[in-house]
């Protein structure tokens, strides 16, 4: 048995700065600045355990690693760290490198294949009926909390929104939500206990499969069992897996994102509600600039080859990186100028892995922030911009909370317009404390 070596340094005078711990967190979107002006569209640097791997900078070099699986593989077991042993089973990234039989881990036919089926299932759905479903669990989440004049947009609505809709159409029970919507976010992030979040989430979605094999419905499951492709039973939990953490991830921080810009971006809100940017555009506009995936796990190269003018080795690891490319001079000298009509951003990829469900994650964002706009107008931030405090990762980088404050009102009635609420005593404004899942959860099906 061959004794496994130590991992491959960067060229002399490259350091390697890491993708995690301090630096990375406290302002993901500096440290990649910092990278690009040391070594230009790739860099080296290094992941949890301090192990090597390049960050893709450039917009151009993206596209490339994106479109080209003959020379950058999506399959993980080519990472030759993990061949040699160093990388142990509860890594905190095993949950997002680890092989399975999921269409985002192989090429080719098998690819085809596997895709095939996702997107044959995800086509079946009425995009109008989508809708539907996102303004009634926007309306039931507004609802809350609408009565109060306060609340967190964060933990009041963004996160929960998307989980909601998408147990709806995966075709899963209503309860499963509270739990699934913890377990994603942390296994995700890349925590200590990621392993164990990513073993609840798989369990629990092998319940559902059971479920639905005994009695199928009209839903994304059922229709990924009865798919010609004939998916295993793992294949099919390991596809439920995918979709729901990938929708529940982007989607949620897509509606943060674009809420904390109405909030805190006056010229944003402005062009919002004079109808110079409809909320479609302002959508892409977020999507360019905090993109709702910083850094995407992994690409790994099928042989040696040159990338940006860096020399990559056979079995590398490459993390593509929408937050950087999509703020590369290259394609945008200035940053500042607003972006309309224009979905050349990589938020959602690009080639044979690009995102199959961004339409259905623009339709939940669109409808849910369009739902809570209307329904709330005088939206306001309850504490200064400057206070509003971040969580990061290394592949994510969202607000922690949105405290706001607006004139309370009634809850929905069918057919009717919300009636306002009489107004608590006026005094001081906190900040309102994020709410556990399982109360916002008791308060929605209270009011089912």
């Amino acid at each position: 048995m061959s004794t496994p070596q130590p991992p491959s340094a960067p060229p002399p005078g490259c350091p390697a700065h890491r993708l995690y711990g301090p630096e990375a967190e406290a302002d993901p979107m500096a440290l990649y600045e910092k990278l690009r002006a040391e070594h230009g569209a790739v860099a080296p640097v290094l992941v949890h355990g301090d192990l090597p791997a390049w960050l893709v900078l450039g917009h151009r070099e993206n596209l490339d690693v994106a479109r080209t699986p003959s020379r950058f593989a999506r399959d993980p077991r080519r990472w030759r760290d993990q061949q040699e042993g160093r990388v142990p089973a509860d890594h905190p990234l095993s949950p997002m490198t680890a092989w399975q039989p999921v269409c985002h881990f192989v090429d080719g036919t098998d690819h085809e294949r596997l895709r095939g089926a996702i997107t044959e299932s995800l086509e079946r759905f009425d995009h109008r009926g989508i809708r539907r479903y996102v303004k009634r669990f926007a309306d039931q989440l507004i609802d809350a909390f609408v009565q109060t004049g306060r609340g967190d947009l964060v933990a009041d609505f963004a996160e929960p929104l998307p989980m909601l809709v998408m147990t709806q159409l995966v075709g899963a029970p209503e309860s499963y939500g509270p739990q699934l919507v913890d377990a994603a976010r942390d296994l995700i992030r890349g925590t200590e206990t990621a392993v164990a979040s990513n073993e609840f989430v798989t369990a629990t979605l092998r319940e559902l499969l059971a479920r639905k094999r005994a009695r199928p419905g009209r839903d994304f499951t059922s229709w990924m069992l009865e798919h010609h492709a004939a998916l295993s039973d793992d294949e099919m939990v390991e596809h439920l897996r995918l979709v729901l953490i990938a929708a529940f991830e982007t989607t949620a921080n897509l509606i943060a994102n674009t809420l904390r810009l109405v909030l805190t971006d006056e010229r944003f809100r402005a062009s919002l509600s004079g109808g110079h940017m409809t909320l479609p555009d302002a959508l892409e506009q977020v999507l360019w600039n905090e993109p709702p995936l910083m850094t995407v796990l992994g690409r790994w190269a099928t042989g040696d080859t040159d990338l940006g003018g860096v020399r990559i080795k056979a079995g590398d690891m490459l993390l593509l990186s929408p937050g950087a490319g999509n703020r590369d001079p290259e394609v945008r000298p200035d940053t500042a100028e607003a972006i309309q009509g224009n979905r050349s951003h990589l938020a959602f990829s690009s080639g044979p892995h690009e995102c199959p469900g961004q339409d259905i994650g623009r339709a939940i964002a669109d409808t849910g922030v369009d739902t809570l706009l209307a329904r709330l107008p005088d939206l306001e931030l309850a504490v200064p911009a400057g206070e509003l405090e971040w969580v990061s990762s290394l592949m994510t980088r969202h607000v922690v909370a949105l405290p706001v404050r607006f004139t309370p009102r009634g809850v929905t009635v069918t057919g009717s317009t919300p009636a306002p609420v009489r107004p608590e005593p006026a005094g001081p404004v906190t900040p309102a404390r994020p709410v556990s899942r399982p109360s916002w959860w008791r308060r929605l099906l209270g009011r089912a």
